[in-house]
């Protein structure tokens, strides 16, 4: 299907009008602060709505500003992010924030190129801040768009590749309204997440349905053509859980690598992926008892089981990276997501223990977790 200007009018007036009826109610479409809009947009990317809405409002409430972003220790911004993974783009949210400080004097731009050379701001992000909060007539590609345009007009390539990105991104420069691109490109999103789904599209709902080339030629269930995906890298871990009824032991991670600088229960990397995720060696102070419970988790590729045993500190004092942190302090720790569950696997009354497994990344507005990445 050609996009005539005839056709692009068409196609936006038939899915804004739905979209004003069937749009969710979410915190982060109740304000066009540009900064909200981004620290939403750095939340959503590979997380699901229902798991980043909590965070979200917490995050707001600790940081309302770019300035008190630049300006707080990155070990409370990190705490804030914990359990959200991904941890660099916290990182990046902060080196951001001091950047708007610095060069916009504390006032988000704009304008897409302005966005663009702020640090973890890539052209999806910009074109989401540029669109929503300041309605400029810029584009914007995820997951979502890609299914919706894929199927509308029945294109036949991999989104993963040059071709495909450069294809989606052509085509959501030409639908991109002149005013209200902002509720266009909410709507593209709203309408992937919510009828023009991975699975089970509901073509009967769609507002789009006449005009939609794969829903013609009977080749929704095969389009968007599904990308190449990396084979899953099993990992089995060992977590010690050290603790004198006030306190436990934890260890800080690396300052560099992944989930730098963040708090976790002593782990050790028993097999699979070579020492790229944890240590292989458990520190020589640390004597392993009885297993408590056993955690399943994922990170990217690694589909990760954790078998956590108690453990007991034979040294009197422990030395770094290891450190004795009062129970009472843990809320406010930057922990990895793997530790949060497996204290609360830990902490959890014998009978109700089970193998806890953590969220699945899957497209950012799907109200299910399908498997792909973010919306």
């Amino acid at each position: 299907m050609p996009i005539t200007p005839e056709t692009a009018r068409s196609l936006r007036r038939e899915l804004v009008r739905w979209f004003a009826r069937a749009r969710r109610d979410l915190p982060w479409r109740r304000t066009r602060d540009p900064y909200a809009v981004w620290i939403s947009e750095a939340m959503l990317q590979q997380t699901r709505v229902e798991v980043v809405i909590p965070y979200y409002l917490r995050f707001l409430e600790r940081f309302p500003d770019v300035a008190v972003l630049a300006n707080a220790p990155e070990e409370e911004v990190l705490a804030a992010w914990s359990g959200l993974g991904y941890y660099r783009r916290a990182k990046s949210l902060q080196l951001a924030a001091r950047a708007v400080l610095e060069r916009h004097g504390g006032r988000f731009p704009s304008d897409r190129d302005a966005l663009l050379a702020l640090p973890g701001i890539g052209p999806y992000t910009a074109g989401a801040i540029a669109s929503i909060a300041f309605d400029r007539s810029e584009p914007l590609v995820d997951g979502n768009v890609v299914r919706v345009l894929a199927r509308l007009f029945g294109r036949d390539v991999a989104p993963d590749s040059a071709a495909g990105r450069a294809e989606f991104w052509t085509l959501a420069r030409e639908l991109v309204p002149g005013k209200g691109a902002g509720d266009w490109n909410q709507a593209l999103m709203e309408l992937g997440a919510l009828v023009c789904t991975p699975r089970d599209p509901a073509c009967v709902r769609c507002p789009l349905s006449d005009s939609c080339e794969a829903f013609r030629l009977g080749r929704v269930a095969e389009l968007p053509r599904k990308k190449s995906r990396p084979a899953a890298v099993p990992v089995e871990l060992l977590v010690l859980a050290a603790s004198d009824g006030e306190r436990w032991l934890l260890e800080r991670r690396p300052p560099e690598g992944r989930m730098a600088g963040m708090w976790q229960l002593p782990t050790v990397e028993l097999a699979a992926s070579g020492g790229l995720l944890f240590p292989t060696r458990k520190p020589r102070s640390l004597r392993e008892g009885d297993t408590l419970c056993t955690i399943r988790h994922t990170i990217t590729c690694h589909r990760i089981r954790a078998t956590v045993k108690r453990a007991v500190l034979t040294a009197a004092v422990p030395a770094p990276p290891l450190a004795w942190v009062p129970r009472a302090a843990l809320a406010e720790m930057a922990l990895t997501g793997m530790t949060r569950k497996c204290l609360t696997a830990i902490l959890a009354p014998p009978g109700k223990r089970s193998p806890a497994r953590s969220p699945a990344p899957s497209n950012r507005s799907s109200p299910s977790p399908p498997k792909r990445p973010r919306a």
